[in-house]
C-alpha cells in the first residue's frame, strides 16, 4: 500500500473519532502498520545476526502512536506519496527515530 492510499483510508476512518480503530477499515490500517513493523524487525534482526550494519538501531521494544505515524506519513510531499510504500515509510521513520551511533 502506498502512503497516499493509506492516508486516504485513514482520513475516512479518522472522521469516526475514538471509535475509528474498532471499525474493519481501522483494523486493516492497523494491521498494515503492524505487518510493516514485523517485516522491519525481521530484517533488522537478520542483519544483526549476520553481523552486518543495520540502517537503524531501535530498541528491542518500542511504541508508535497513531498520531506519530500519521505525522510521519503526512511529512512526505503530496507528489511523492503515491510512490512511497508503507514499508519504505516505516523504515524511514525508524531510521529517523533510532539512528545508529557513528
Amino acid at each position: 500500500m502506498s502512503v497516499a492510499a493509506f492516508l486516504a483510508r485513514a482520513a475516512s476512518v479518522e472522521r469516526l473519532g475514538p471509535l475509528a480503530l474498532a471499525t474493519p477499515q481501522g483494523h486493516r490500517l492497523k494491521s498494515e502498520v503492524i505487518a510493516a513493523g514485523k517485516r522491519y524487525k525481521a530484517r533488522i534482526d537478520a542483519q544483526r545476526k549476520a553481523g552486518r550494519k543495520t540502517t537503524s538501531c531501535p530498541p528491542e521494544t518500542g511504541t508508535l502512536t497513531p498520531d506519530q505515524w500519521l505525522a510521519h506519513l503526512r511529512s512526505y510531499p503530496a507528489a511523492a506519496r503515491r510512490s512511497v510504500s508503507i514499508n519504505t515509510a516505516f523504515d524511514a521513520l525508524m531510521k529517523k527515530r533510532y539512528p545508529c551511533p557513528a
